[in-house]
């Protein structure tokens, strides 16, 4: 009888209370056990986890590693999928072997040129995948000039921090005077560019922006499973077109994505996303962990969430094909139970269980069991 494997989500966003049922839920019938960390106690993931603690907070990355190999060994964790400080953390992946913890993370050389997308822009070109013209922004005479350079080509401009996920920080550039029109709805990405260029002047704290054309739908990412062989094991592209998505296996997204997978060491789950300028797919953003809809593959048959377990573990899938594409679909929030009473403070000497597992309360009457829940950190 095979044992049971213990993986820790450290930090992760609230959707991926669905990538834990999914490995509970594996093909193998293999016994998971989870355990999660978070900032804040009330989050989902630490509801949905067998067991749980509050992370510490003001901790250096250094500081963190050596929180995060504590954690690895009073809990008996087998598989460790980081998502904060994940930089400082697989830099220390011999010392995580060494307790006994598979990191279901890329290589340290590969999160380093994906931090910054400045630099991954410049590298992926290198290897022949089509990038949106770009420029590096710090100052307010730097925004000016890669403005109008875009204007003057026909693009509406957009910036987003060199550094950065989720899409914070993005903003879409307009000429157009700040009115009682900009206060009615709901705010929008859109910002004044007279108002960023004033801001810029009186800032005291430094800014790193990519200033770039704004590129339209659709929005396909590309979640991929890649073995620490460097070989692409699964790619399947979601595609988002305003409130519809989809599935495909274009080979317009799906091969730029396996030559990045592939030629970067973007091993286990990564998630990388296109958009169009003109007619033509460029890339958009690499994200170097399991994105926050990687579940949503389940419509098409697949569990990549356990597969990339296994493959931490040794017991490689093989190549994998979804075996239908599932129908578009949208995305919608609901209820997700919570703790009953919030995280006690952290207290490291502990070395017992502190958090067992609570069973789920009963759904509210009038909803249905198991709505996907909003999307939030």
């Amino acid at each position: 009888m095979l044992s049971r494997v213990r993986v820790w989500l450290n930090r992760t966003y609230a959707e991926n209370v669905f990538f834990m049922d999914q490995l509970r839920r594996n093909p193998s019938d293999r016994a998971v056990e989870i355990h999660a960390t978070h900032g804040d106690p009330d989050s989902p993931v630490l509801a949905a986890a067998d067991t749980a603690d509050l992370e510490p907070e003001g901790l250096s990355p250094a500081g963190y590693v050596e929180y995060a190999l504590d954690q690895c060994v009073r809990r008996g964790i087998d598989v460790f999928v980081p998502r904060l400080h994940q930089a400082a953390i697989v830099a220390h992946r011999a010392d995580f072997a060494a307790v006994g913890t598979v990191l279901l993370a890329p290589t340290p050389q590969a999160v380093a040129v994906f931090e910054d997308k400045a630099t991954a822009y410049e590298a992926v070109r290198s290897v022949g995948v089509p990038v949106p013209p770009w420029w590096r922004a710090r100052t307010a005479e730097e925004l000016l000039a890669a403005v109008e350079e875009l204007e003057a080509a026909g693009y509406r401009a957009c910036f987003k921090p060199a550094s950065g996920a989720g899409g914070v920080g993005f903003r879409m550039i307009t000429r157009a005077p700040f009115s009682l029109t900009h206060l009615g709805g709901f705010p929008g990405p859109h910002v004044q560019l007279d108002l960023v260029v004033e801001a810029l002047r009186r800032a005291e704290e430094p800014v790193d922006w990519l200033v770039m054309p704004r590129l339209e739908q659709p929005e396909v990412s590309v979640d991929c499973l890649t073995g620490p062989d460097n070989r692409v094991r699964l790619a399947v592209g979601r595609t988002k077109d305003g409130r519809r998505r989809g599935f495909t296996l274009d080979e317009r997204w799906l091969e730029p994505a396996r030559l990045i997978a592939e030629g970067f060491g973007l091993h286990y789950l990564s998630n990388i996303q296109f958009r169009m300028l003109g007619d033509r797919p460029v890339l958009l953003d690499v994200n170097t962990r399991p994105a926050g809809g990687l579940h949503q593959l389940s419509l098409c048959g697949v569990n990549a969430p356990w597969a990339a377990v296994q493959l931490a573990l040794g017991e490689d899938p093989g190549a994998m094909e979804p075996p239908f594409l599932g129908q578009d679909y949208t995305v919608v929030s609901g209820p997700r139970p919570l703790r009953p009473v919030s995280l006690p403070q952290q207290r490291i000497e502990e070395t017992e269980v502190l958090l067992p597992a609570l069973p789920a309360p009963a759904p509210p009457v009038g909803t249905e069991a198991g709505a996907p829940a909003a999307a939030t950190a």
